[in-house]
């Protein structure tokens, strides 16, 4: 029976199943709504209502936080503060010797004129040749038993926060930073007090609509926005302090008959030993007046809807099915192979979101079909350029016995004569010719490319003699990694052409390669002549020129193994591995590239090492 009234809803039309649904789900919700409204209404303006005052007290926390940090920089600064340290450690002759002392030292005054927060500052120092300024005080036995002094002294070095009852130059000041100056130099302390300007604290609660205190940790009043009702009695305390003694979060109490909700919350400023309290206590009969008077609108508003409800609901329902139909012409169209967006649907519904997001994935679809054309053209120009490398490599080994049979020839002739740096000469560039004319596959081990590099600057080396010197670093778990042939060996070339031939002198050429972060990295650096910033931006530009045109710059179309090497990095391991150069006249060059370590390269490691 069930499965057959499914079976015939499912035969039913959209917008049929439409109109019996509203008609089914409008007006036993509305009979709910209207018993349940008056009390949801009301939990959810105490919701609200604390939630608004949870979000003010944090906005407090965060200034208070900001007054007080002030504070706590400056302590910091003269924790450090050498000439602080001689002045209260120094012990004077003459009167006059302090005077003149005090008078040269203004530290206290710059920090009172830049930072208005701090209504004024002191440092307490047991030494008997002080005179007490208001500023450098000698601690009489009052001070040094009081419970501010004492903690500050304990907690060596970590700040506190505390209700300093000694205040000579500000006697309104009700909050003051306390602590502990260490002199290791001098192996005395001293006690520092910064006080506090609380009428920027009050200022900062006489922006909140209900009753807010902010009490220090010892339990004395800092400041509030209604400071008469703060000192009212709860059981013969101090409203402030029953509160703050409640401790952080949200209470219900009784005050007068009366139903309040207290929040309280902690702060904890950096580096410090104690805590400020912030409390917030508003009436909870205020705010359930708002809520029943909205529930009563809402009730009011819900019976009117009723009646309207009926007339709109063909009215939804026929243009839904419209903007669905619609949608389904579109999707025939890309069905039959049309994949042009048509017009999104109006609207930020779920039915203009699926429009818009079917166009945009028809977009990408078209992109990725776009990618995929470039990326079959990459790899073809990527082929040819082996191809014809491969060429050249092939019309490069045209003979090779007899070339290497001849330098052979000369080496031992050489040798034979006692001529051994020249026959080690020949022997490298036999070495080097060698490793280019057996290069013949995509990928060679990295330690193959950099017997290249070092056969070559030994060449270099017996051609310039002391002019040229030379510094390889290869990580040794980097040796195997595969890479492209000939990509570090013409930068190296080009350092030594263009780098130290033209500096007298000569210089050094730097060949490092390591593997971080999943990528090979290589650089090759010397400290030649470098490249004006002119000509530099101009090679950087070459290096994206396209196959068959020419850089504008003469001196970039000379450096075309660069160029070379840079697009073979950027087709084989994308735009995030071409070449990077750095270059300051009279300075040096650095051009440096990193390819990727991916699982194909560790194949070919693990291959490479088998080998």
């Amino acid at each position: 029976m069930v499965r057959r009234w499914f079976s015939r809803w499912r035969d039913v039309r959209l917008r049929n199943k439409l109109l019996l649904s509203f008609v089914l789900t409008v007006f036993i919700p509305v009979t709910m709504v209207g018993v349940f409204l008056t009390h949801r209404f009301r939990q959810m303006e105490l919701r609200d209502a604390i939630e608004q005052t949870a979000l003010n007290m944090e906005r407090i926390e965060k200034r208070t936080e900001e007054v007080l940090k002030v504070a706590g920089d400056l302590s910091f600064r003269l924790l450090f503060d050498e000439r602080l340290a001689r002045v209260v450690n120094t012990r004077y002759e003459t009167v006059y010797d302090v005077v003149r002392t005090y008078r040269e030292y203004f530290n206290f005054d710059e920090f009172l004129q830049f930072n208005p927060e701090i209504s004024s500052i002191r440092i307490y120092m047991d030494n008997p040749t002080l005179i007490n300024n208001w500023e450098f005080i000698r601690p009489n036995a009052a001070v040094t038993q009081s419970v501010w002094y004492r903690a500050a002294v304990e907690a060596k070095g970590r700040i506190g926060w505390f209700s300093v009852d000694d205040e000579p130059k500000s006697p309104d000041s009700r909050l003051s930073l306390v602590r502990r100056v260490d002199f290791p130099g001098y192996r005395s302390y001293g006690v520092l007090v910064v006080d506090i300007d609380t009428d920027r604290l009050s200022d900062i609660l006489h922006q909140e609509p209900f009753e807010t205190m902010l009490v220090e940790d010892g339990g004395h009043l800092v400041a509030s926005n209604r400071e008469n009702e703060a000192f009212s009695l709860i059981g013969g305390v101090p409203r402030y302090q029953a509160l703050a003694a409640l401790g952080p979060g949200a209470h219900e109490v009784k005050l007068d008959g009366r139903a309040y909700r207290v929040l309280v919350n902690a702060i904890t400023p950096m580096s410090s030993f104690n805590r400020l309290h912030v409390v917030s206590l508003f009436a909870v009969s205020d705010i359930v007046r708002d809520a029943n008077r909205i529930s009563m609108l809402g009730l009011a508003a819900m019976l009117a809807s009723l009646g309207v409800a009926v007339v709109l609901i063909f009215g939804f329902s026929y243009a839904l099915s419209r903007r669905l139909l619609a949608l389904s012409k579109q999707i025939s169209k890309v069905a039959l192979g049309n994949l042009e967006p048509g017009p999104a649907l109006a609207g930020n519904d779920e039915l203009g979101q699926i429009s818009r997001q079917f166009n945009s994935m028809l977009d990408s679809l078209r992109e990725l079909m776009e990618e995929v054309r470039v990326t079959n053209l990459q790899k073809s120009r990527l082929e040819l350029r082996q191809n014809e490398m491969k060429l050249r490599m092939m019309a490069s080994q045209i003979h090779p016995h007899f070339l290497f049979n001849a330098l052979e020839s000369i080496r031992m002739k050489a040798h034979v004569k006692g001529e051994a740096e020249i026959a080690h000469v020949v022997k490298t560039l036999g070495r080097l010719m060698r490793k280019k004319l057996e290069i013949g596959a995509s990928e060679i081990p990295l330690c193959d490319e950099i017997e290249m590099v070092r056969c070559y600057l030994e060449i270099q080396n017996f051609r310039y003699e002391s002019r040229l010197r030379f510094e390889i670093l290869v990580d040794p778990s980097c040796e195997n990694v595969p890479i492209p042939p000939l990509v570090i060996q013409p930068l190296v070339e080009n350092a030594v052409v263009h780098g130290l031939e033209k500096k007298e002198g000569g210089g050094t050429v730097r060949v490092r390669a390591v593997c971080e972060d999943g990528r090979l990295c290589a650089e090759v650096a010397d400290d030649g002549v470098g490249i004006a910033a002119d000509k530099l931006e101009a090679l950087r530009r070459s290096l994206d020129v396209e196959e068959g045109e020419e850089p504008e710059d003469a001196d970039a179309r000379r450096r075309i193994g660069l160029r070379n090497v840079h697009q073979r990095l950027r087709l084989l391991y994308g735009e995030s591995s071409g070449l990077a150069i750095d270059s300051r006249p009279g300075e040096g060059t650095k051009v440096r590239f990193s390819i990727p370590l991916d699982k194909r390269g560790q194949r070919h490691v693990q291959r490479l090492d088998r080998r």
